[in-house]
């Protein structure tokens, strides 16, 4: 009877044992499947992020705080290396500990993860040390996870994770930080011609309009405002012929009184920019293309009508003491204008690039407000 009780509490224990193990294993795939699916949400996060009209920098500060909130980050940190200095490009850590996290690459406990391009682990085992790295603060940080940015084997800087918790990341999968750390390279190298466009931003000397580049930018995100807008490009026909025929001085000075005049008559929420040489561009957002020609047509007739003299001339005449002056000679500009529809979020440079050929192929003497 013993012998019997004792075999049933034997297979009670051994079956328990089974069923822990099972339990242990599921719950171990509840979790691989759990980070497996938060993992593609931040990819997901990641890749709407990139998509928004936001700048480079403003994109950098997202992904940060969706790393934040989606993996229960208590600090997290992206270093940059900009071309001359190392610079915070997001961080959740007040401001005043930045100085000490730009310059985590000159500290030995690093360098080796630099070289290598694997991550550091650093913890403290009491509440009296504190990491290798701070200088001068003790509470904020206990552990530190430092992960070296690299891209097509350039380094580029650097991720750091910290905790308030000594050996906070002691059981933490480290396949999954890997992940998340290819995803903010990737998100690097998404973001690089944007940087390299808005880096490009300037204004044109003669005109004092923004360049194009203006456009896919700071540009965009207004125009988005709106499902349609209408995109006007034109293009001063008879410029380079003032420049050959006149002067350049002559035909600079056409590029500056056209703008002017454009610039008193247009709203400020109408972007104008210089394009290309004698090409500029007009976006409407928010208007149809049929509430623009007959503004486009009354504006194209002043424009024409204004008359540029020969500035050099002009100013010999100016200087000289003699009775008989030069002939300054008067030129009206030409305007050969082409309109089409843009649609939010589709390729704005397309749009413009199918203008530009327009009027690049356009008949020399086209003078004319065209739909395409």
């Amino acid at each position: 009877m013993e012998f019997a009780v004792i075999a049933i509490l034997v297979a009670i224990v051994i079956a328990l044992l089974i069923y822990n193990i099972i339990i242990n294993k599921r719950i171990k795939t509840f979790k691989d499947i759990n980070q497996k699916v938060t993992s593609l949400n931040v990819l997901q996060d990641f890749m709407t992020t990139i998509g928004n009209n936001m700048s480079v920098d403003e994109k950098i500060v997202k992904i940060n705080d969706i790393l934040i909130e989606q993996y229960a980050i208590k600090y997290s940190t992206i270093v940059v290396f900009d071309g001359a200095e190392y610079v915070v490009k997001a961080s959740n850590v007040d401001k005043k500990h930045w100085d000490t996290l730009k310059n985590l690459q000159n500290e030995e406990i690093f360098k080796d993860s630099i070289t290598t391009a694997k991550p550091k682990y650093v913890t403290v085992n009491n509440d009296t040390e504190r990491l290798p790295y701070q200088k001068m603060e003790f509470g904020r940080a206990k552990s530190a996870m430092f992960f070296p940015l690299y891209i097509d084997n350039v380094y580029i800087g650097y991720w750091i994770i910290e905790s308030g918790k000594m050996h906070a990341f002691d059981n933490i999968d480290t396949t999954i930080l890997e992940v998340v750390k290819e995803n903010i390279i990737s998100v690097f190298r998404i973001v690089s011609y944007q940087n390299i466009i808005e880096s490009l931003k300037r204004k044109d000397l003669y005109s004092d309009l923004q360049t194009s580049e203006y456009l896919y930018e700071e540009g965009r995100k207004i125009i988005d405002q709106y499902t349609t807008s209408t995109i006007c490009m034109f293009k001063i026909t008879n410029l380079e012929e003032t420049n050959k025929k006149v002067n350049r001085d002559t035909g600079n000075q056409m590029i500056i009184d056209i703008c002017d005049y454009i610039k008193d008559k247009l709203s400020d929420e109408y972007l104008f920019v210089r394009y290309m040489g004698p090409k500029f561009a007009i976006a409407f957002s928010g208007i149809e293309i049929e509430g623009v020609v007959e503004f486009l047509e009354d504006l194209k007739k002043e424009v024409e009508n204004l008359e540029v003299e020969d500035v050099i001339a002009a100013e010999e005449n100016e200087k000289s003491t003699k009775a008989k002056k030069k002939k300054v000679i008067m030129t009206k500009p030409r305007l050969n204008f082409v309109l089409t529809t843009y649609y939010k979020g589709t390729a704005l440079e397309a749009v413009l690039k199918k203008l530009e050929e327009y009027l690049d192929s356009a008949n020399a003497d086209e003078n004319d407000i065209n739909k395409i």
